[in-house]
């Protein structure tokens, strides 16, 4: 296979990648975007949404998991596909609701099924198989997709809401997952699901299972690691907004917060994948943490507009770092035989966890009327994912094609 032929065919599996979490990550936030005008139209509590958002992040969490497993079973193509066209279903139905049993329904499960179904952990397997020597750089390219596409699907939608309204915007956003199915069918057929060499088909039968991972204590490191990441990462995506304005910054300023935390983000997750392919996923992790501390303290000793927007901006640089670095750990561990199923299970306990975070923050306010105490929890919870990335040493076994040898059952008991 020529190296012009090789390099089209990578760079298609990279824009489907990138393609897949750039239109699933716009349509999982567009709740947020409508939820004002459908409460009004329709007469319900923000409490329908709250629970719709709920029973998605359980559901989406649970299908991510499934669908790494799927991923190792079956066509890539299928699952994506299949994700993407009930993601279709799901909200275009949305745009039908009357009642809030349907909103439940829809987002809260035909919605969460299909996004979960084409999300980051098939993607992921999918470009391993492809960029075994730059596997964290080229995932964090895709991963970038979800930054991307919340700022500009979603941002979009923003801008002619008022004219459209939010049933023809859920019409739309069906659209758009429903033109990118056969996009994603015919690349995938062009690129082929193989991998580029004869030696990566091998090694795909090479690794321990989900069953055998889960007698190592690395894989439960990796689990207590994720599952902080999530737990902060969606405590603040809820609450900076309100915190900020808690603090007095302006309104405009504080809705923007979370837009440039994005921003911010897509830089912090190439960073992190280039950082991975050069030195190992464990120094980026063990920075991502170091500077959460750091982040946490700072806001705890000054809560001024200049040290809030310095907070939020600083934790956004963090905000995907370890995103691409789990199907890298996953790998160097366990090996590519089971790598969907692996890391679908890391992915599954951080998005689960993330929800408990959201709903922790808003307790701890209830509580106490601010944040402090949950920020000093978050601090020490940073602490302890660091000191947890030196048992992560990297153990793996690079080889002259940039591949990684699964090392041994006993050396991770």
């Amino acid at each position: 296979m020529s190296t012009a032929v090789l390099s089209r065919k990578s760079l298609i599996v990279l824009c489907i990648g990138f393609l897949v979490l750039f239109v699933g990550g716009g349509s999982r936030f567009a709740i947020g975007l409508v939820l004002k005008p459908m409460a009004e139209e329709l007469d319900w509590t923000r409490g329908v949404f709250g629970g719709a958002a709920a029973i998605f992040l359980i559901v989406s969490s649970i299908c991510m998991f499934a669908s790494g497993r799927l991923a190792d079973r079956y066509s890539l193509r299928v699952v994506l596909c299949g994700g993407l066209l009930i993601s279709a279903i799901g909200t275009a139905s949305m745009s039908f609701v009357e009642a809030p049993w349907q909103t439940l329904a829809f987002y809260g499960i035909v919605f969460a099924v299909g996004n979960g179904l084409a999300s980051i952990a098939p993607v992921g397997v999918m470009v391993s198989r492809w960029f075994p020597g730059r596997i964290g750089f080229a995932n964090a390219i895709t991963v970038s997709g979800i930054g991307v596409g919340q700022l500009i699907i979603i941002g979009g939608l923003a801008v002619v809401l008022s004219d459209i309204g939010w049933r023809s915007a859920y019409v739309w956003l069906g659209a758009i997952n429903l033109a990118l199915v056969p996009i994603v069918a015919a690349g995938m057929a062009r690129s082929s699901e193989t991998g580029n060499s004869t030696s990566q088909v091998a090694a795909r039968r090479i690794g321990m299972t989900l069953g055998q991972a889960m007698r190592t204590s690395r894989l439960w490191v990796l689990v207590v690691v994720y599952a902080i990441c999530g737990f902060q990462d969606f405590f603040l995506a809820t609450h900076v907004v309100a915190f900020a304005q808690d603090r007095g910054v302006e309104t405009l300023m504080a809705g923007n917060l979370l837009a440039f935390m994005g921003l911010a983000g897509v830089a912090g997750v190439l960073l992190s994948g280039i950082w991975s392919d050069r030195k190992g996923p464990q120094r980026a992790t063990f920075a991502c943490f170091l500077l959460r501390t750091a982040v946490f303290a700072l806001i705890l000793f000054d809560q001024n507009t200049v040290s809030v927007a310095l907070f939020a901006l600083l934790f956004g640089t963090t905000f995907w770092v370890t995103a691409p670095l789990t199907v890298v750990f996953a790998r160097d561990a366990f090996g590519i035989a089971h790598l969907g199923a692996i890391s679908g299970m890391i992915v599954m306990v951080h998005h689960m966890c993330g929800g408990l975070g959201a709903y922790f923050g808003a307790v701890m306010f209830d509580l106490e009327g601010n944040y402090d105490t949950a920020f000093i929890i978050m601090l020490a919870l940073s602490a302890i994912a660091a000191a947890l990335c030196g048992l992560l040493q990297k153990t793996a076994h690079s080889q002259p094609d940039g591949q990684s040898n699964p090392v041994r059952q006993d050396e991770l008991t």
